[in-house]
């Protein structure tokens, strides 16, 4: 899908067709569209199809006429399975125009189609960038809360049942925070190169918006590895958990078991068809033996800790 939009009195303005100072937003584009943007606005189609492979990372690459930055965004892959994961978003600059391509629909872009990014202008283009790039550190925050929140919740529930699903769905946190963390370095590496301002033009206000987005990400880098080193403890401690509930009702089956032989043994000894067997004439016997044995063993085993 191809759109396009303009800053006009300080109102994001969807446009029909393209023009001066605008911004043209591709989101999972067809061919034609991105053979239309590649001959209209002169841009490399390298460039255009670069953020359409989900394994790309993020960086910068740059010719004469031409920007491009390559930015990780996070992204709500399942969400009935509390999956997250991370894809590529590319923002081309040219002389007169922002180009951002995506695979997917995101609330980043619509955010700032919707008006709800306070002072972006497309005029301005840097500021513009740098815009989207807090945007994109502020989702990660906001995602790595939800992450502790549903962290917290089945923390809860695996105090209480220790289910094979919250067990799962902490590995699936876990794996969300390993495409979090590898995504916010990769970002905070290219931040580090636009600070540089060797490749995007800065000028004196866009430093100030530059170290808030670094400090957002080098913010949802931290909480990232707290929250992994976090839950890979809380794995570790209800595995060894596990494994001591199911010793401890081992230990007890064992326990009955031997207390089950002892009647058995008894009573078959009693069933032989032979003679002369001791108190054979008392039928109680057997039963009243059988209890104190139990009863013996019982007691021992309780001394052991066995029961």
């Amino acid at each position: 899908m191809l759109t396009v939009h303009k800053t006009i009195g300080g109102q994001m303005t969807r446009l029909e067709k393209p023009e001066d100072g605008c911004w043209i937003n591709l989101t999972y584009p067809t061919e034609d569209e991105l053979a239309r943007v590649a001959e209209g606005f002169h841009v490399e189609p390298t460039f255009l199809r670069a953020a359409l492979d989900e394994e790309e990372t993020s960086r910068i690459d740059t010719d004469d006429e031409q920007t491009l930055i390559i930015i990780d965004i996070p992204s709500v892959e399942k969400a009935d399975a509390v999956v997250y994961s991370t894809i590529p978003m590319g923002i081309i600059v040219t002389q007169n125009h922002i180009i951002t391509v995506c695979l997917k629909e995101n609330p980043i872009i619509s955010d700032v189609q919707n008006g709800l990014v306070r002072g972006v202008s497309t005029a301005k283009k840097t500021s513009f960038i740098l815009h989207l790039l807090l945007r994109v550190a502020k989702y990660f925050l906001q995602y790595l809360k939800q992450i502790d929140k549903i962290y917290n919740y089945m923390e809860r529930q695996l105090y209480k049942s220790q289910r094979n699903k919250e067990l799962i769905q902490l590995l699936d946190l876990e794996k969300s925070l390993v495409y979090f963390s590898t995504s916010l370095k990769a970002n905070e590496v290219t931040l580090e190169k636009i600070l540089r301002g060797r490749i995007v033009t800065l000028y004196e206000e866009d430093h100030d918006l530059l170290e808030d987005v670094l400090i957002e990400v080098r913010q949802a880098i931290e909480m990232t590895n707290i929250y992994s080193s976090i839950i890979s403890g809380l794995m570790d401690a209800f595995a060894s958990v596990i494994s001591n509930n199911l010793n401890v009702i081992m230990k007890v089956l064992t326990s009955i078991t031997i207390l089950l032989t002892v009647p058995t043994i008894v009573f078959s000894f009693y069933g032989m068809n032979m003679a002369s067997l001791p108190m054979e004439r008392f039928w109680w016997f057997p039963i009243v033996l059988s209890i104190a044995v139990i009863g013996v063993i019982a007691v021992i085993l309780k001394k052991k800790d066995l029961f």
